[in-house]
């Protein structure tokens, strides 16, 4: 098994789809779009397992809640705003890197399908 893993931001597979669940759905209807690329298990700290994919989004907002989960992402194309509860509303556009760490509540909206690769662990 190789240790070095490209990561195409064009997978020629299709995707798993799904929408915001509807106790978390605050505005639109947003579908989502994931592509798992590659997934490993956590050979360090408490987390078990690590996933890397790309994962899409169209308009729509709905509530983002992390629980134990440590998110990195960066955004490929469109345009997001992000407010944790209680914190300040951040806007991330293509090129832009961020973190979501475990506890994190807030809202994701989507103003431009955007398209992100994440790497998750959990």
């Amino acid at each position: 098994m190789t240790k070095l893993v490209p990561l195409d931001v064009e997978p020629s597979f299709a995707p798993r789809e799904n929408t915001a669940v509807a106790e978390r759905l605050l505005e639109g209807n947003p579908f989502f779009k994931t592509w798992e690329l590659d997934a490993a298990m956590a050979e360090a700290a408490t987390w078990g397992k690590i996933r890397t994919g790309i994962w899409e989004a169209t308009p729509g907002t709905n509530i983002s809640i992390k629980g134990e989960t440590f998110e990195f992402c960066h955004i490929l194309s469109g345009v997001v705003e992000i407010s944790e509860d209680g914190g300040k509303t951040h806007t991330f556009r293509a090129g832009d890197n961020f973190v979501m760490k475990p506890g994190f509540v807030g809202k994701w909206k989507t103003i431009e399908t955007a398209r992100k690769i994440f790497v998750i662990a959990s």
